[in-house]
Parts: structure tokens; sequence; C-alpha cells
């Protein structure tokens, strides 16, 4: 199997650079099993660069800066890059979801309308023999109470009810705050995150987990241990705001890689 896993694009405007990357790169990848061209043809592109193929593209959280959805109606901006995801999965590739802690009730529309899985908080995967723990690594500080809090407010049943009933350029206006809140809440520096982020994936590994992954931090790490015998791999997945980073798996190792226009 081939994948790519990427997080923490924070995706706000088209012309911003990491948009313009995202899509760039995007169009580098290509599905390892064909699709029947009689069934879904895909609209016809061109690449710069190299094709990369893959059977999987994991995205682990912020993906957006915000998303609020109500009755399939999305932020104009996002429609670019959503369309690009669409042209991917028409290409063969399965696109799997990690909610971040900027991008959450996104199982309404990413799910169950574009046939994409959608995970909450944590998803647990098998790739050949390795038992790979995913998540965007948000919720991994315990002692932040007060992120922890908003965290849950924010996901609540209340608080999906409101933002259903209210505008939609109201609701966008509230969903930048919201994630400036967030983004106040939870910050701390990328070395601090990766440290934390460590002792976990240590304990996950004495959990039987081989690998695990994670975002959040916006710096791109990659650690290898061997525990009874077995590797174990932790990963961050740094950020596609300053350093285009992604994570690269296949027959069963991973790389840590950048995406250079």
């Amino acid at each position: 199997m081939k994948a790519i896993f990427l997080a923490d694009a924070h995706l706000k405007r088209e012309k911003d650079t990491g948009y313009r990357y995202l899509m760039r790169f995007f169009d580098l990848l290509e599905g390892t099993v064909k699709i029947d061209k009689q069934e879904t043809e895909p609209p016809c592109y061109e690449t710069a660069g190299h094709p990369i193929s893959i059977d999987n593209l994991f995205i682990v959280g912020d993906f957006f800066d915000f998303w609020f959805c109500k009755n399939n109606h999305i932020y104009p901006e996002f429609r670019a890059i959503i369309s690009k995801l669409i042209e991917l999965k028409m290409r063969g590739i399965r696109i799997h979801f990690c909610e971040g802690n900027h991008d959450f009730f996104m199982k309404n529309y990413f799910s169950r309308i574009l046939g994409m899985t959608v995970s909450t908080e944590w998803k647990v995967f098998d790739f050949d023999d390795q038992r790979v723990l995913v998540s965007h690594g948000d919720t991994i500080d315990r002692l932040n109470i007060k992120y922890l809090l908003l965290r849950k407010i924010l996901r609540s049943t209340i608080f999906y009810r409101v933002q259903q009933v209210i505008p939609s350029s109201l609701l966008w206006g509230l969903a930048r705050i919201s994630s400036n809140i967030s983004k106040e809440l939870s910050s701390e520096t990328e070395d601090k995150l990766v440290e934390k982020m460590l002792t976990f994936s240590l304990k996950k590994f004495r959990e039987g987990f081989d690998t695990v992954i994670l975002g959040h931090c916006h710096k791109p790490f990659l650690k290898e241990y061997t525990i009874d015998e077995r590797r174990k791999t932790f990963a961050t997945t740094g950020d596609w705001i300053k350093r285009y980073s992604y994570l690269y798996y296949e027959d069963g190792r991973f790389t840590l890689s950048y995406y250079k226009p």
C-alpha cells in the first residue's frame, strides 16, 4: 500500500501560497487502481513534476482554518480545494479525514455527501503488518484544561444546532473568531508539543501500536525505534503554511518528504 499523510494547511483564501501549492501538489497525485472511464471519467488536467501514485490520502486535521457547513452551503473560498479532492477520489484515491481543533462537524458533508471517511479524533488502521494510530493530536495535553473545555463546548450538540440556524455570513464570521480563540488557548512551542507527543507515542507503543502519526504541532518530525524486535515509528506531519511537508508510506516504511514548487 502507498499513502500520504498531511495536516495543518489552515486553508483560508485561494490566493494564499499554501493553498496554491496544495492545489499543485494534489495535481501530482494519481491512484494506483485505474477507474473504469465509462463510469467516472475525471476532468482533464496537467501536472508539473513527477506523478505520485498512492492508494490513500490521510488529512490529519486543520486542513481548513475553520469549517462550518449548513445545508451543503460551503464557504466560497473552499470550493476549489474541495473540487480537487473530488478529482482525487475519481482517480481512485481513498480520502480520510481526522478532524482537528479548527475543522470539525465534517462528517455530514465529507462522509455523507462526498463518500470520504471522517474520524472525530482517533483512527486505527492496519497497514500491511503494522498497527497504526492516526490523530490530529490536539487532545494529548490533558493539562490544558481551558482548551479542552473550549473544545468540548464547540463540538457540543447544542453548538451544532445553533450554527445550523444562523445566517451563513454570520456563521463564517463566528467560525473565524472561534478559530483565533482556539489558536490562543492551544498555543505552545513546536518543540514542547513534539516532546509531549513523543512521550504519548512511547506509551502507545507499549500498548501494541507500531506507528503513531500526529499533526497539530506544525513541526515535521520522524523517529524510529526498535522495541521487542519490532520497528516502531513516531511521526508528525508538519504543515502547509511554511514547510509544505508530508509523510509518505510505501512497502512498510515511512519517509518525511517536502513539496518544492
